[in-house]
């Protein structure tokens, strides 16, 4: 962990991979989801809109190395030395048959200066086969299992129509660390109805867990979405925090986290025109000096009320 930081970055995490810069690039393969084409449910999780995390060069009109090679274009300018990760990241990217999958796996890993995948995906959407191929290809390059979790409540889960449990997220997480796969979760921090003894609470859980990252964000309210409609009828409340009153609870957060675990990140930012709350006007490397002041000035360590310590 850097002490100047107070906790453990994914440069941090990368830097123990790689000697080099090394940047993701998203890509969007064209999968569906379980929870969208009607094997889970239909309408998808209520506050998704996948167009406030797709870049421009991500599109799933181009093939999988052409949404790379533009992506390497719009980085190579500052860093011509840069290697990249393909970041499999729109929707379920485990979900369809292995000889598919492993086919879009290894047209990124195809292209020069690819040096491994990141794999988005659900705790629900991981067979064994997919597992035993990774762990092989792992040997080889850089793989890390990213799945989509947001929170320890089940009772959250049901609302957000997450279609999953989180017992299935410690079982996805459990079977992908046994066959030594780097594995990382995303957490969205604020959902309809938690507490910050809620957010607390997975924070713990997650705690318990064989992982190597975590990566948090705000909830955002965003437009056309099922959640914005909920909130506009009255059907659901959400936290209402400033900029500095998340900061406070993300710091809360890294507190109770094992300092084993990496935090990718605190914040995302959607596009403006599609965003409805919070609008806090800030660019998230500005929300990311804040929280870097604000770790200073509290002397946080990530860990210090860890329970397993």
């Amino acid at each position: 962990m850097s002490i100047e930081k107070g906790y453990s970055d994914f440069a941090e995490f990368l830097s123990k991979h790689f000697q080099g810069k090394v940047q993701k690039i998203s890509i969007n393969a064209g999968f569906t989801c379980p929870n969208r084409d009607g094997s889970k449910g239909k309408g998808g999780c209520t506050y998704c809109n996948n167009q406030t995390f797709n870049p421009d060069y991500c599109r799933p009109v181009m093939s999988v190395s052409e949404q790379l090679e533009q992506g390497k274009q719009f980085f190579a300018r500052k860093y011509p030395q840069m290697k990249y990760l393909a970041y499999f990241q729109a929707y379920t990217n485990t979900y369809g048959e292995l000889q598919k999958l492993k086919a879009l796996y290894e047209e990124a890993l195809a292209v020069d200066d690819v040096v491994g995948l990141v794999i988005g995906t659900r705790p629900d959407c991981m067979p064994d086969e997919l597992l035993e191929y990774l762990e092989e290809l792992s040997k080889k390059v850089f793989v890390l299992v990213e799945y989509g979790v947001e929170t320890s409540k089940n009772a959250t889960l049901e609302i957000i129509n997450r279609g999953h449990t989180w017992e299935d997220a410690v079982d996805a997480v459990n079977r992908t660390k046994a066959h030594n796969i780097l594995c990382g979760i995303h957490l969205i921090i604020g959902l309809p109805g938690e507490t910050i003894d809620d957010i607390l609470a997975t924070a713990d859980a997650v705690s318990t867990l064989p992982l190597d990252t975590v990566k948090l964000h705000q909830l955002q309210l965003i437009r056309g979405t099922r959640m914005a409609q909920q909130v506009e009828v009255g059907e659901l409340a959400i936290m209402q925090w400033s900029a500095e009153e998340y900061i406070d609870v993300c710091l809360a957060f890294l507190r109770r986290l094992s300092p084993e675990i990496a935090v990718e990140r605190f914040v995302s930012q959607s596009p403006a025109e599609l965003l409805i709350s919070p609008k806090w006007g800030l660019k998230n490397y500005e929300f990311t000096n804040l929280l870097m002041n604000r770790i200073r000035v509290t002397s946080t360590r990530q860990g210090s009320e860890y329970a397993g310590k």
